[in-house]
């Protein structure tokens, strides 16, 4: 039986380290994450010289544009996650993956594997999308797995040595659904008796990308104020914990409609309108929250960030939150009434050996390499 499986090849500048991965994207299961494992292979000379060879979990987060970086003022911070000496070992009993036996039969005695552990309560992998055009380095938070020859696990002067390769932190859908969100709000009226009521129901709590959304729409009118207009949204939320004004909302998707309308004193209307959030009308759309590297050719929308616990929050460089809002519009004189419902939009775990487009394609300067 032959067994095909595809690996992420990239070597150093002067060509005597390559590092090899089976996979670029690791689960966050809330309470543990996927180690990031692969090998890395030394030209002859780096073997018969015991040059020191390490590897790291680099975490970058940028949280300010380039553009804005004067006086000293550096918006980026770069935190190293874990770290390991891979040559030469300092263990001799490593725990290999089966991807790391296969390939170091392939590879031969100059391979040498790896096996990082990324903290579970660090961010997941999120970049906020650029104006059209800008070729800056985007703000977000993104992994790499560095590899390099040095004297010691802080020396990084030898960047002919050098080898970086991107990697993501994703989360997955849970797999039962939560209680279906409801909710009732009202408003009463100064000089007026009676109040408007609005109530709003999700066919669901969990959705995937690419799910249309069913909002049910209830409107109970009791006062004597009439309903003119409805508007559905979908929001995008994104919070940059490092800055307590640092919460943005975006409607990704929205509706409005004047069916049924105008609602009279004393009437009510029921109905159902249906909304997808996709990221392909908001593709040119300054600071839309997305899935990893926005310059890839297939991308999505941020999906929503789990917590284990509320006090985990701080650890977590952006969050991002999606809800359902409903707003009913009353004229210059009655003003609106205002109905919002979150929601969780993520994508559902991948069945085994099924990988996500990202993952297929080349990209940048790393290599796919097929083996048998």
């Amino acid at each position: 039986m032959v067994v095909n499986f595809k690996v992420y090849k990239k070597c150093s500048p002067n060509g005597k380290v390559t590092l090899y991965m089976g996979k670029r994207d690791f689960i966050d299961s809330i309470t543990t994450v996927e180690p990031v494992d692969g090998l890395v292979v030394l030209n002859d000379d780096y073997v018969r010289n015991n040059r020191k060879i390490y590897a790291q979990l680099i975490c970058h987060f940028r949280y300010g544009r380039e553009e804005d970086e004067t006086m000293g003022l550096n918006f980026q911070k770069e935190l190293t996650l874990a770290s390991q000496q891979i040559y030469p070992q300092e263990k001799s009993d490593v725990v290999m993956t089966k991807m790391q036996e296969r390939l170091l039969k392939k590879l031969g005695p100059n391979a040498f594997p790896f096996l990082l552990t990324m903290p579970p309560n660090s961010p997941a992998s999120i970049t906020l999308q650029q104006k059209a055009g800008d070729e800056s380095q985007p703000c977000g938070i993104q992994y790499f797995v560095k590899v390099f020859a040095g004297d010691s696990e802080l020396d990084r002067n030898h960047r002919r040595s050098s080898v970086a390769l991107g990697v993501r932190k994703v989360q997955y859908a849970p797999t039962k659904q939560g209680v279906q969100p409801c909710t009732i709000v009202r408003k009463d009226f100064l000089l007026s008796p009676g109040e408007l009521e609005l109530e709003v129901t999700l066919d669901k709590q969990l959705y995937h990308h690419g799910d249309k959304i069913a909002v049910n729409i209830c409107i109970r009118n009791n006062s004597n104020k009439i309903v003119k207009k409805i508007k559905a949204m979908v929001q995008q939320g994104v919070d940059v914990v490092l800055f307590q004004s640092g919460q943005f909302r975006h409607t990704i998707s929205s509706m409005e409609t004047t069916e049924g309308c105008p609602i009279q004193p004393g009437s009510s209307v029921q109905k159902v309108v249906y909304l997808q959030p996709n990221l392909i009308p908001n593709q040119n759309r300054f600071g839309i929250a997305v899935e990893g590297d926005p310059k890839r050719r297939e991308t999505f929308l941020a999906s929503t960030t789990l917590l284990s616990a509320p006090e985990c929050r701080d650890a977590f460089g952006i969050i991002v939150s999606y809800a359902v809002k409903v707003k009913l519009f009353l004229g210059a004189l009655g003003g609106e009434l205002c109905a919002e419902l979150p929601f969780v939009l993520m994508h559902p775990k991948p069945t085994r050996g099924k990988m996500l487009p990202q993952e297929s394609a080349e990209i940048n300067d790393e290599k796919i390499v097929d083996y048998e």
